[in-house]
């Protein structure tokens, strides 16, 4: 794993919702961000929680959380931000990637 500096950010809401998880599960967690082939729209987000980073992982902080993006994913989320969003609907991290040329009505999937 390698803490460098990259152009994805982890926004102050997205580090709060991720240390409330790991406070009400009594450990500290991160959450794993990738990019998959598939979707409606050709690529799609998947979000994971873990407890450990991987080899090839670029660890993400903000406000004492952390966030985990593989090399391969990183490409496709240069100048994105992970946050995390209430809304009627409910609640979820979400991505806001400038890259994506559209995306699905969910947000999950994307082109570019």
């Amino acid at each position: 794993m390698t803490t460098i500096p990259s152009d994805v950010t982890l926004t102050p809401n997205a580090a709060r919702r991720i240390r409330a998880i790991g406070e009400a599960e009594g450990r500290p967690i991160m959450l794993r961000v990738a990019v998959e082939g598939g979707g409606c729209s050709g690529f799609q987000y998947q979000f994971d929680l873990v407890d450990q980073a991987q080899p090839d992982d670029v660890r993400i902080e903000q406000d004492g959380a952390a966030a985990l993006v593989d090399e391969v994913s990183l490409a496709f989320l240069k100048g994105s931000a992970i946050d995390f969003v209430e809304e009627l609907a409910g609640a979820e991290f979400k991505v806001r990637n400038p890259n994506a040329k559209s995306s699905c009505g969910c947000g999950v999937s994307f082109s570019i």
